[in-house]
């Protein structure tokens, strides 16, 4: 009997098979190898607080209001988007988690905008030190992951200059955040990243068990639709994190949730779906009717 391929060598295969592969049936072959979380899936509701953007950015809402938020809305964990803490100071953030706390709901990760693609040693240095303060905010916040982007390829510049570039940063910050129990989850999300085989190989260098992807399903660049759902299938055994939209961002089409689930599903994903609102309907309506379709599905596929 062969022993189940690692997490280099699948990670190798995997970022080889969607480079190579349209219409994704090799994708596919290399998903169904034992991967980082095959098993069972435990899927979870949650909410990320960039869906209140708007709200958050004119003052309309504060932090706390987005945790209690999302105790109405009976997601089981929020998403701290960073961007509008009103602090980064250990006793506000501490007094952030107190409040969960005392409601009954966790965070499932804090996010961050960073820029990892950078020609400078010294800028790359100035991300990294970023990235470590960030992980300590979110030690005090309480979770264990944390959001970062990889970042637009410089002008000039080759996709594999800007991988090495993220692998150079990321994998020392991911040496830090083990120390803390904080796993890295690099967003799919344009530039670098916008494509799963550049993922895959950046996660394959960076060889950290606390590094993974932080699999936003709707910012892929793809050559079909078939293509989006490939590089969702082959992301999901490497996700830590989850961002959902219902939409794709490229193309502007629906999303099928039901077969994005299966693919979690399939993948054995366990973790949080975390809704990324960003229709034209106000948030105070539509967010709610995108967790309910996050949630028929968590139920429907989730082992628990």
């Amino acid at each position: 009997m062969q022993n189940p391929i690692g997490r280099r060598e699948f990670l190798q295969a995997a970022s080889l098979a969607v480079a190579g592969s349209a219409c994704g049936e090799a994708v596919a072959k290399v998903v169904e190898q034992p991967g980082a979380t095959a098993g069972r899936p435990r899927l979870f509701v949650g909410c990320c607080a960039y869906s209140y953007r708007q709200d958050l950015e004119k003052g309309r809402m504060t932090m706390e209001d987005f945790i209690l938020k999302g105790v109405e809305l009976g997601v089981h964990a929020v998403d701290i988007t960073t961007y509008w803490l009103k602090s980064t100071e250990p006793d506000y953030l501490v007094r952030l988690r107190h409040l969960a706390f005392k409601n009954g709901i966790p965070f499932s990760g804090a996010a961050i905008g960073t820029n990892m693609c950078q020609a400078d040693p010294a800028k790359r240095s100035q991300e990294l030190e970023k990235i470590k303060k960030w992980v300590d905010a979110t030690e005090f916040l309480g979770a264990s992951h944390l959001r970062v982007f990889g970042g637009e390829i410089p002008k000039g510049a080759s996709l594999e200059q800007a991988i090495q570039w993220v692998v150079e940063t990321m994998k020392p910050a991911c040496d830090y955040s083990a120390r803390k129990g904080i796993t890295l989850g690099i967003e799919s999300h344009g530039g670098v990243t916008s494509r799963a085989s550049a993922i895959l190989e950046i996660l394959r260098r960076v060889d950290s068990p606390y590094a993974g992807v932080n699999l936003d399903i709707s910012n892929f660049s793809a050559d079909s639709t078939e293509d989006q759902y490939a590089q969702i299938e082959a992301c999901v055994p490497y996700a830590t994190h989850t961002h959902i939209r219902d939409v794709f961002s490229e193309t502007h089409q629906p999303i099928d949730l039901d077969r994005a689930w299966q693919l979690f599903a399939k993948g054995g994903y366990k973790g949080y779906a975390s809704a990324e609102y960003e229709g034209e309907e106000d948030a105070m309506t539509g967010v709610p009717k995108l967790i309910e379709k996050i949630r028929t599905l968590c139920k429907k596929y989730s082992t628990v």
